[in-house]
């Protein structure tokens, strides 16, 4: 069941990687349609394949992570009285970065991070 999801999926990446690549490569004036094909497209559809398959696993750890970190930093809140500065201090790293692993984000093009920012009380 996981697998055909997992390929459903996998499809859609590479069909709507495909559709905003000729858009995108379109020159000003003209339609997506009259451009001819470029080889980018099997390029942006391995792309598409590969976040697909990284998010299957990317993903859970990520939301688990952030939330061990959303118990972790109410727990501190309470255990503190309310001091606001250590929850925030835990739940900025957890709750920030990166959810969702993106086609550019393999590329390079942008960052991927698995963590939010630290904030010190200083």
């Amino acid at each position: 069941m996981v697998w055909k999801m997992t390929v459903v999926l996998g499809m859609l990446c590479v069909l709507s990687g495909g559709v905003v690549a000729e858009i995108q490569e379109a020159p000003v004036g003209e339609s997506a349609t009259s451009t001819a094909p470029h080889a980018s497209y099997w390029s942006d559809a391995g792309y598409g394949v590969l976040a697909t398959f990284s998010n299957i696993f990317y993903m859970p750890a990520k939301v688990v992570y952030a939330g061990v970190g959303l118990l972790t930093g109410s727990l501190g809140f309470v255990l503190t009285a309310g001091d606001g500065d250590i929850a925030r201090s835990i739940w900025s790293p957890s709750l920030g970065g990166t959810y969702v692993i993106t086609p550019g984000m393999l590329r390079g093009h942008e960052e991927i991070l698995f963590s939010g920012p630290s904030y010190s009380n200083d």
